[in-house]
């Protein structure tokens, strides 16, 4: 029965981890682009998406919009088999050489006591999941594409997973967060609304007090 109970126990704590910038030490995006593209496509997508590129980095384009049109137009019309294919292999062989150690050794730590480990990320899932699956990780809530017909839409699942849409995620996903004990990991202010949610918040690496 008490080892009943210790499992019980374990089964309500849950480690919530946003990936890049927290478990990556870069942002994960740029580099799958760059293995699917290549240097050159790529540069020709950033000056035919300059405006757009500009109109987020002055604010005038919200983050969200600005990600589901650029990424709309490159990967709109793919056959998902070629992009799975190519997520796969990014997360085998590119997304562990990004990794943090310390980030590592934490979600290894939290998978040791029996705590559920989920990434919450903005970054997509058609990456996140199969690298989180190799490491045992739990689930991933995370942006997704929309799908049509086999390809790729031009356009997400839902909304860019970000901000408040990360928090929603989480209640949808866990229910009533308030009989579990949470932790968070964040970086940005992307995390911040994931983070006020836990008991045990952490920025940047550091413990902050709620």
């Amino acid at each position: 029965q008490a080892a009943k109970d210790v499992m019980e126990q374990a089964n309500r704590v849950v480690a919530l981890f946003d990936f890049d910038g927290t478990i990556t030490s870069r942002d994960s995006l740029l580099p799958f682009l760059w293995q699917l593209f290549g240097p050159l496509k790529l540069t020709g997508f950033a000056v035919l998406m300059s405006p757009l590129l500009l109109g987020y980095l002055l604010r005038i384009i919200p983050n969200g919009i600005a990600k589901e049109r650029l990424l709309g137009r490159m990967l709109g019309g793919m056959a998902l088999a070629r992009l799975q294919a190519e997520a796969e292999r990014f997360a085998a062989h590119t997304l562990p050489a990004l990794v943090r150690p310390e980030s590592a050794e934490r979600i290894a730590w939290h998978q040791a006591q029996g705590h559920r480990v989920i990434i919450v990320s903005a970054s997509l899932e058609l990456y996140l999941k199969p690298w989180a699956t190799s490491l045992g990780i739990d689930d991933v809530l995370a942006t997704r594409l929309a799908e049509e017909r086999g390809r790729a839409a031009s356009s997400f699942e839902g909304v860019n997973c970000f901000g408040e849409e990360k928090a929603q995620r989480i209640r949808d996903y866990l229910g009533d967060v308030s009989v579990l004990e949470l932790y968070a990991y964040g970086d940005s202010k992307g995390d911040t609304q994931m983070l006020a949610m836990a008991d045990h918040a952490h920025y940047r690496g550091k413990l902050i007090e709620q």
